[in-house]
């Protein structure tokens, strides 16, 4: 029987992400205050649907709004890892990946009793390490590349990449990628950001985005008996009153379309067994 799943996740930067990047005036930092405002309204659609939900979350959010993080967890999402303060591990050694790894699972052990299962690189920018220490930290998956769009796979360490020779695949390793998209992201479609280098215009309507993401399920479920569809969504971005409404049919058509919604964990877990039984 075909199986369709859909994986709303939320990456609940808050002000990190704009201080990671040396964004820190006022202004800047009141647009990612936002996203711990807005994210109430996202709970209480996601509990209206009944559906559950991955939300990745720095150590920064989590020691900076406890009671809004307590929230998600009460209210039955999964929390999953997404650094401690928003720095891409391509702009670390090794070692300050590792312990920025560690001190922010040790936050999301603090709050939900466990260690995160899942793992989304701040920027999606994974460093040469980034794969061997998910592996040693016994997490199941991670949400940071692009090598496939419906198909979870087994991440790889080692590729190699030199200029004028073949590309050289890696080994398999037990971690499950879930592949995700920026054209599935909700940032580069309605954000509006300017530094001294560049300008990211954003700001696209809401409802023509949401039509291009529903297209993207309706085509999964012509190509693919089983597969998987990962929206990556950040409350200050989706949390603006028209985003909301917009999300809400959206959220509604894939329902009657026959998604199925799960955690990324969840599904995940689904794709593993499907790997190793191949």
């Amino acid at each position: 029987m075909p199986r369709h799943i859909v994986c709303l996740t939320f990456d609940f930067d808050t002000m990190s992400g704009f201080i990671a990047r040396g964004l820190t005036t006022p202004t800047s930092l009141s647009r990612g205050e936002f996203g711990a405002r807005a994210a109430p309204r996202i709970l209480a659609l996601l509990q209206s649907r009944s559906i559950r939900s991955t939300w990745f979350t720095p150590g920064f959010t989590i020691e900076t709004w406890p009671r809004e993080c307590e929230a998600v967890v009460k209210a039955g999402h999964e929390i999953a890892h997404h650094s401690w303060s928003h720095v891409p591990p391509a702009d670390q050694s090794r070692e300050q990946e590792e312990a920025d790894m560690v001190r922010a699972n040790d936050a999301i052990l603090r709050l939900t009793g466990r260690k995160a299962r899942g793992y989304r690189s701040p920027s999606w920018d994974l460093s040469p390490n980034t794969i061997e220490l998910l592996v040693k930290h016994g997490f199941v998956y991670d949400s940071s590349l692009m090598g496939a769009d419906y198909w979870p796979y087994p991440a790889r360490r080692g590729d190699v990449a030199e200029l004028g020779q073949r590309y050289r695949f890696g080994e398999e390793t037990p971690l499950i990628e879930m592949p995700i998209s920026w054209s599935l992201d909700d940032f580069p479609h309605f954000e509006f950001l300017r530094t001294s280098q560049t300008v990211l215009p954003g700001l696209q309507p809401a409802r023509a985005v949401m039509d291009n993401w529903l297209d993207e399920f309706r085509y999964m479920k012509k190509s693919v008996d089983w597969g998987v569809l990962t929206y990556t969504m950040h409350p200050y971005v989706i949390g603006r009153g028209y985003r909301m409404l917009a999300l809400e049919d959206l959220v509604d058509a894939l329902a009657r379309e026959g998604a199925m919604f799960m955690t990324m964990e969840e599904a995940a877990r689904e794709a593993q067994g499907r790997i190793r039984g191949a």
